[in-house]
């Protein structure tokens, strides 16, 4: 269960950014706390903050685009260990992933429109 930590989609704001994302209804003016998809660059930040957490990884038994991530071995032997790596790195960063959208044990399927085995 990920209640203490950061969920994938939550990258607090900068300080100084919360006021330039404000937003004004007939009950009042809302600030943003935590970066909105649709918000310019939050793309490339999210991106950024995937490459940081695996950047050890990325290449080498991970692939990842924006939201999209897998993790490979070239042994069945060694996917535990890549995979103890990824969730260790997850929580170093204080990082969740939504389990509802995790698969494991898949041999073969399709990423970013390619089929991989």
């Amino acid at each position: 269960m990920c209640t203490d930590f950061t969920s994938i989609n939550k990258i607090f704001m900068a300080e100084e950014d919360v006021e330039k994302a404000a937003f004004v209804t007939e009950y009042g003016i809302y600030y943003w706390k935590v970066m909105a998809f649709g918000l310019r660059n939050v793309g490339a930040t999210y991106q950024w903050m995937v490459n940081k957490v695996f950047s050890t990884q990325i290449g080498r038994n991970m692939e990842i685009y924006v939201d999209d991530m897998f993790v490979k071995s070239r042994e069945g032997a060694d996917h535990e260990a890549n995979l103890r790596e990824s969730f260790d790195n997850l929580s170093r960063y204080k990082v969740c992933v939504n389990p509802d959208k995790c698969v494991f044990g898949v041999t073969f399927g399709k990423f970013l429109g390619y089929m991989i085995s």
